[in-house]
């Protein structure tokens, strides 16, 4: 099956298949957010980015192998809804944004700063740090070395534009600027983007309307 990034809330998970990684999303809660199971093809390891929601969803989905990690893209309550309960569960280290620990209610064991490296198994994700959409949201970025790379962007980046910034210029700014020069600048066209809500996009989908977004503000 080809792998479209296409979920919904009670609806099956989708596999992409990598070479070195499996992800799989699902869509969870109210808010449908997405939750992202990374395997490492080499080792078995899991990290799980954003316990959004229904624990019980997530645990079926980790599997009996557990998980090693669980990493918040950032503070917002739609994202950590069922993070203590998959860390009581699993014994995960948890991971976070330094800058957006703090309004995580569950304790963050590793506090992340731009540039940061996270591994599951043999497999290397790069955090980004885009400020805007919260203080200290975090992307993660996986190079891949047999095509190419993948990014999740929790709720920085969707199809159509950024993150919502709640109508602050200085936040759009700051988040139009990270997304930029942290991502669109340094990673190709055909870079894969998670989102941390909808459907999957491509840079290259949206960097034709970049002048559009810095236009309009949002």
């Amino acid at each position: 099956m080809t792998y479209s990034g296409e979920v919904k809330v009670g609806g099956p998970a989708d596999v992409h298949e990598l070479k070195d990684l499996m992800i799989t999303k699902i869509a969870v809660g109210p808010m449908d957010n997405n939750a992202y199971l990374l395997r490492c093809r080499a080792t078995d390891e899991q990290l799980l980015i954003d316990a959004a929601n229904e624990a019980r969803t997530l645990l079926g989905t980790i599997g009996d192998d557990g998980i090693a990690s669980v990493v918040t893209t950032h503070r917002h309550g739609d994202h950590w809804q069922a993070l203590a309960e998959v860390v009581a569960a699993t014994g995960a280290r948890t991971y976070a944004g330094r800058e957006d620990a703090a309004g995580i209610p569950v304790p963050t064991d590793v506090l992340v700063d731009d540039g940061d490296v996270i591994r599951v198994g043999r497999v290397e994700l790069t955090a980004r740090h885009l400020v805007g959409h919260t203080p200290g949201s975090i992307a993660l970025v996986y190079d891949d070395p047999h095509g190419h790379p993948h990014v999740f962007t929790g709720d920085c980046l969707f199809p159509g534009g950024v993150g919502n910034t709640h109508k602050d210029p200085k936040a759009f700014a700051s988040l139009i600027h990270d997304v930029e020069t942290k991502i669109f600048d340094v990673l190709p066209d055909e870079t894969w983007v998670y989102p941390g809500h909808g459907n999957d996009t491509t840079l290259g989908a949206e960097r034709p309307h970049l002048p559009e977004w810095h236009a309009r503000g949002w």
